[in-house]
């Protein structure tokens, strides 16, 4: 039979959604689930200092969100529509997502802003996707953040006074249509802090699209299919994580994203580290055996979730349903604004 996908459910008050980011980044709490302790301790991210040791490696996605939401019209008709774009296929076609869909047939021309950016659907994708071309003069991120927006959730209902906090403090790759939530967590002084412990900061790209955020529509969860998204590992970020690996340093991955990069990469090299730039379409689900990550951070996800199937793969799922009802109950914040989890 397999697992099913209710087996990853959970009732979540809707108060504990956190609409907005706390006034300091590493304020938040943070839930240790320890597997050699059935205990769980409740401590604050700051915290996390005492849960790293001089050779290990911290890795973190330093993907930037593009202002990926955008608002145009049909010129033929003044209907509005609503594009989000999700991952750059080639030079200016993007895979989107469009609302409502069913006005963006193939050939369906959209005007944003001005006139100066416009667009085509080109084609229908099967879990209703679409590919969008860009044409424009001049250069296209300069133009998307005059006109996008920020992505935001679709269950945070505040508007976000300082969209940085959306970003996390390293990222610099643009490219994401949603956040690498683990690391918002992160101020620039508390990384000092951890370098200055001689735990090596490593840095690597997984671009944020609809295989990280996209439901589980199937009953049962190995029938799911993730989509591609791009990564990219550096030359010295390899090395230093197989240096890590050979003086006996522990790799603690920063996000599902950072973990799915990092399993990609050693699984298609057979046990190696090597610099690699692909697109994976990794499901990790309880039974994945896992091949580099040696512990985590990372938020309270959504029921349901490939997110939640993740960290369950690692913790097992009895012991991830107990880490978040000890969250619940202790009221900790919940998704992208929320508190965080170290799971070892």
């Amino acid at each position: 039979m397999g697992l099913s996908t209710e087996d990853f459910n959970f009732e979540l008050p809707e108060e504990l959604i956190a609409q907005v980011p706390l006034k300091n980044r590493d304020a938040s709490k943070l839930l240790i689930v320890d597997s050699k302790s059935e205990k769980f301790q409740d401590k604050h991210f700051h915290d996390i200092l005492d849960e790293l040791s001089s050779g290990d490696a911290l890795v973190m996605n330093n993907t930037r969100i593009l202002p990926a939401r955008l608002f145009g019209v049909k010129p033929e008709t003044g209907g509005h529509l609503e594009v989000l774009l999700l991952t750059n296929i080639k030079n200016d076609q993007w895979e989107t997502l469009i609302k409502p869909a069913k006005r963006a047939k193939v050939g369906t021309i959209i005007h944003f802003g001005d006139g100066r950016l416009r667009a085509i659907v080109k084609k229908e994708l099967k879990h209703g996707g679409k590919i969008v071309e860009f044409y424009y003069q001049g250069i296209f991120l300069e133009i998307l953040e005059s006109l996008g927006e920020m992505p935001l959730p679709p269950y945070i209902h505040e508007q976000l006074e300082n969209k940085e906090r959306y970003q996390t403090v390293y990222a610099k790759t643009p490219g994401s249509a949603a956040a690498p939530t683990a690391g918002l967590h992160f101020t620039k002084k508390l990384l000092k802090k951890i370098a200055d412990r001689r735990v090596k900061l490593v840095e690597l790209t997984l671009h944020v699209g609809l295989g990280t955020f996209r439901p589980v529509s199937v009953k049962n969860v190995s029938n799911h299919e993730m989509h591609d998204e791009f990564y990219s590992l550096s030359k010295e970020a390899a090395k230093t994580l197989q240096d890590t690996r050979t003086i006996g340093g522990r790799i603690i991955a920063v996000g599902t994203t950072s973990i799915r990069t990092l399993e990609s990469i050693v699984k298609k090299f057979n046990g190696e580290i090597r610099a690699d730039s692909d697109w994976t379409n990794i499901f990790i689900y309880p039974g994945y055996e896992f091949a580099i990550v040696d512990a985590f951070l990372t938020n309270f996800h959504l029921p349901k979730s490939t997110l939640i199937m993740l960290v369950a793969a690692f913790a097992g799922r009895e012991r991830t349903l107990q880490a978040y009802q000890h969250a619940i109950e202790e009221k900790y914040r919940f998704f992208s604004f929320g508190d965080a989890m170290f799971v070892k």
